[in-house]
């Protein structure tokens, strides 16, 4: 029994010199996790902070890019309505020598038919190449050219020596503004023989 005691007060100052070791290690222990506590929210606190920098950035550009859009939107919603509101710019500046030669022909006193008949023919000339640089073409069938529906508009029908449905002749010319029918060109078409 007394091996017993003996081996009793042992295991008592045994745990007791650990407990010891273990009180004196725990500041130790608690320090050296404080400074990984701290290291690590001074490691989280850089991280948010850049995270922070970069969703600023990032809402910056798309309120850049949100502005830049906007302005592209409402420059171009200006270009067509100065589109739509000069769009006949083109043809008015092309028609105004037209019109300065008509009225310089009204002022002659006393024209000759052989001057006003030259003054309308240049008059002609200056409305047919305005006509032509804005694109506005003239419809003019030949005798004997097939009908077609999408550029003439047949009058009437008269009899004649050529073949069925085909123009006889031309009563009003027609016109074309680049691919677009603007007026048919009234015609008389030939009947079946």
């Amino acid at each position: 029994m007394q091996h017993q005691e003996n081996t009793q007060p042992e295991t008592d100052s045994t745990t007791a010199a650990a407990a010891d070791t273990t009180v004196d290690a725990a500041p130790e222990v608690e320090a050296v996790a404080a400074e990984e506590v701290v290291d690590l929210a001074a490691k989280n606190a850089q991280i948010i902070a850049e995270l922070e920098a970069k969703v600023a950035e990032l809402q910056d550009a798309f309120m850049r890019a949100k502005a830049d859009g906007e302005n592209i939107r409402r420059r171009a919603q200006e270009d067509i309505s100065k589109a739509h509101k000069f769009a006949i710019e083109g043809f008015a500046e092309a028609m105004v020598p037209v019109k300065d030669s008509l009225e310089m022909a009204l002022k002659v006193e006393t024209p000759s038919i052989d001057s006003l008949k030259e003054g309308v023919e240049m008059t002609l000339k200056q409305l047919s190449a305005a006509f032509e640089k804005n694109r506005l073409l003239e419809i003019n069938p030949v005798q004997g050219e097939k009908l077609d529906p999408m550029k003439h508009q047949a009058i009437s029908m008269v009899p004649a020596e050529q073949d069925a449905n085909t123009v006889v002749t031309v009563l009003q010319k027609g016109y074309n503004i680049a691919d677009r029918l603007l007026r048919p060109a009234l015609v008389t078409v030939a009947q079946g023989k």
